[in-house]
């Protein structure tokens, strides 16, 4: 087990409220005001320093916010071995910053050496399922604790697929322990883009699995959606967002956005737009 090498006595759990994203354009503006987020979630990669700026900004946010570390780079799809390197030092962060939340994505980028700096769709059948789940186990044992899995949104299909997306990951899920970060605008963008029935979709989730949801903003180009995270979350990805709600309970819930960083009030905006939708639904269930 590791020793934290942070004055942080333990993890802040990350509860069941709305978070965003932390961007740097923000980190001094929070620090000042102490806006009124749940919570925070970082890209892992982005901290990987052992030391620097960035680290100095995440440990005094960390100190007044629960955090979710969201990675990138691990590859878990891919066929070859898991970068040692890679692990290590989301080790090393996760001791360090002891977040609430350790979530990567069900994707491939990754072939030898070669990184390919994308978020790439796996052909769902029993070969590939076994990949993920010794990748997953190997995650969780180097960590010593639960991943999160999320579903990416995706522009091709592999015809040879023998397995519904949404029980593939769930297998991964009961097969590993893993728990699921449902991202909402991605299964809205499957939708679109390959004919997902998102209902269907949902139904095939274990409840009990679902640890965190993203949402965020698309754009449109010609009759294809772009999963872009730089505009805000549409209306029908809220209306998506409100039946996984009804399946799924109270779940953490994250406003992404990543590209055309806006100001902190317009992220908090979304963010609290998700909370009263998160209210009428509880209203509703209680």
């Amino acid at each position: 087990m590791c020793t934290p090498v942070t004055p942080f006595s333990a993890a802040r759990t990350v509860p069941n409220l709305n978070g965003i994203g932390l961007r740097a354009p923000h980190y001094q503006q929070i620090l000042r005001e102490r806006p009124p987020a749940g919570w925070f979630e970082v890209h892992s990669e982005n901290y990987f320093g052992a030391g620097g700026q960035p680290l100095h900004y995440l440990e005094r946010i960390r100190d007044a916010y629960p955090l979710s570390l969201h990675g990138v780079g691990l590859s878990l799809g891919s066929t070859g071995p898991l970068d040692k390197e890679h692990l290590r030092h989301l080790a090393d962060l996760v001791c360090r910053i002891e977040p609430g939340l350790v979530s990567e994505h069900l994707s491939w980028g990754r072939a030898g050496s070669r990184h390919l700096n994308d978020l790439l769709p796996l052909p769902y059948t029993d070969e590939a399922l076994d990949v993920v789940c010794d990748h997953v186990d190997e995650v969780q044992e180097h960590l010593h604790r639960q991943i999160l899995i999320e579903n990416i949104s995706s522009y091709v299909q592999f015809r040879h697929s023998t397995i519904p997306e949404a029980e593939f990951i769930a297998d991964v899920a009961r097969r590993t322990g893993c728990g699921i970060l449902l991202d909402v605008n991605n299964l809205y963008v499957n939708e679109a883009n390959n004919g997902i029935d998102p209902d269907t979709y949902l139904d095939a989730l274990p409840v009990d699995a679902i640890g965190e949801i993203h949402l965020a903003g698309h754009d449109r180009v010609g009759a294809l959606l772009i999963d872009t995270h730089g505009t805000r979350v549409a209306p029908a990805v809220w209306e998506l967002y409100a039946r996984a709600l009804h399946r799924f309970g109270l779940v953490p819930t994250l406003i992404e956005w990543d590209t055309d960083i806006p100001s902190l009030d317009v992220l908090l905006e979304e963010s609290s737009h998700a909370a009263m939708i998160m209210r009428a639904r509880h209203a509703i269930a209680s």
